[in-house]
């Protein structure tokens, strides 16, 4: 569509809702939303940018919209706001559908994998804007100090790609709706396991993904990720794509794109990316050992399209990262404790996100872990095992209900079911159904007289405010 119009968001509050909402609101459209709830940074993106919303599903406040936008929550059937819509004959699509037709150019760079997807979005899209392309984007998290899309009149846009559904109605993966030109690849590893109930079908979404792309468009996989290396194996096999079009990274020795000499402190991040006998030295701002990966895909995927090395480095070293990415939320002035939000809602991604808080922190370590829909399905319970290892005490919280199907005879693990399971490798993990009680056991726990301890949140919700009271009682305590 040429020119701005009125569009309406059912299920608005989600982070890539959200962004996409911003970003229409950017470039003239008027813009409005509903959810079932509202939780920073979203929310604050959002009355930042002036987009009215509302809690609730309420026909009565629409008003006269010429699109609706389904997203997140907002996506059933049963939804009065959807029915409303149907009935009056507004045109209706999915979240995904709108990514693919407002933001989507004729250069689309879509960012893929099991992790890693959301931080190289943004960041390649940064550095693209740094060098004057002025892309189109859409990256699932807020950015700090930027926003997490933007529609523009380049020809170019980078995307990320999600591997979950489109919606209730559509059980297809988002990112098929995006038409890449050229893929990042960052990691595959079977995840959302009610939606793929085998790896072998979750294999298989990248599969497709991956045919259905030009000869030549460019194809930046991490070659330490043996499920990534097996799938590119196959596709180079099938004869469908240009041999150039392949090109990797990672710590490997065989990586096209190598890292090495790697320091991580509290600072930040700082390596060498080697490339043809060349060595590029590389500083970052960022938080954990895992964004070198993220770092080096997006550097080869920049400088495979023509950007110069110096820029690339430079705008990286620009780059402030991401909320709820290793996100510090406070600091005491003393150093005794940090409190960090970042987004790890599977046993995997608290791992890693723990491991790289315990590189740069020395003492006690409480985390509060939720995880997502897919980390509570039963067949999932073994990806715990000592998932929480540099942790010292574990708080489990009463966990949202969104996204539950409670017509399935299998619901997803509870709280206390969770509990039972990690505590078969871990010592110290308690289940806390009550907020404000959570919140105090944590800051009891971390104010000891050991210094440099860390209250850090893993999961993809809001945590109903936790993370906030948490702030608020330790500034409270200075």
């Amino acid at each position: 569509m040429n020119k701005p119009l009125k569009v309406h968001f059912t299920g608005i509050c989600g982070v890539g809702t959200g962004a996409l909402a911003v970003a229409l609101k950017k470039s003239g459209w008027t813009v409005t939303g509903s959810d079932k709830g509202f939780y920073p940074p979203v929310s604050t993106a959002l009355t930042e940018a002036g987009i009215p919303f509302y809690a609730g599903w309420h026909p009565e406040n629409i008003g006269e919209v010429d699109i609706a936008v389904a997203g997140g929550v907002g996506t059933s059937p049963s939804n009065p706001e959807i029915k409303y819509f149907r009935e009056k004959g507004i045109r209706l699509v999915s979240f995904a559908e709108a990514v693919g037709e407002f933001l989507v150019q004729k250069r689309s760079i879509v960012c893929v994998g099991t992790w890693g997807k959301t931080t190289s979005s943004s960041l390649l899209s940064f550095i693209f804007d740094k060098a004057g392309m002025n892309p189109s984007y859409f990256s699932g998290g807020v950015g700090i100090g930027r926003d997490a899309g933007a529609l523009t009149d380049s020809e170019w846009s980078i995307i990320e790609g999600d591997e979950y559904q489109v919606s209730i109605e559509e059980r297809r993966a988002k990112f098929f709706h995006y038409k890449p030109t050229d893929l990042l690849m960052t990691a595959i590893s079977w995840d959302h396991a009610d939606l793929y109930p085998t790896e072998a079908l979750y294999m298989d979404a990248f599969k497709k993904l991956l045919a259905n792309l030009p000869r030549k468009g460019k194809i930046i996989y991490c070659v330490d990720n043996t499920n990534l290396v097996s799938l590119i194996s196959e596709t180079q096999s099938d004869g469908a794509h240009d041999p150039d079009s392949f090109v990797s990274y990672g710590a490997s020795e065989n990586a096209d794109y190598r890292y090495e000499n790697v320091s991580h402190t509290k600072l930040g991040l700082s390596f060498d990316i080697v490339y043809r006998n060349k060595t590029y030295h590389i500083k970052s701002p960022m938080l954990g050992t895992y964004n070198i990966e993220n770092i080096t895909g997006c550097f080869a995927m920049a400088r495979e399209q023509g950007i110069a090395p110096s820029l690339i480095s430079d705008a990286i070293s620009e780059f402030p990262g991401l909320k709820r990415r290793l996100e510090r939320r406070f600091e005491s002035t003393d150093g005794h404790i940090t409190v960090i939000d970042t987004h790890a809602p599977t046993p995997e991604k608290a791992k890693s996100g723990l491991e790289s808080v315990r590189e740069v922190y020395s003492g006690k370590i409480v985390a509060i872990f939720e995880p997502n829909i897919g980390g509570r399905q039963r067949a999932s319970a073994y990806m715990y095992d000592n998932t929480f290892v540099d942790a010292n005490t574990i708080f489990i919280p009463r966990l949202t209900k969104l996204k539950i199907d409670e017509s399935l005879k299998e619901q997803p693990l509870e709280g206390e079911e969770l509990t039972a399971i990690i505590k078969k490798t871990h010592a110290s993990v308690e289940y806390i159904d009550n907020d404000d009680e959570l919140v105090s056991a944590a800051i009891r726990y971390a104010s000891d007289i050991t210094a440099d301890n860390v209250i850090v949140f893993l999961g993809s919700h809001g945590f109903r405010g936790m993370i906030e009271e948490v702030v608020k009682k330790l500034a409270e305590k200075k």
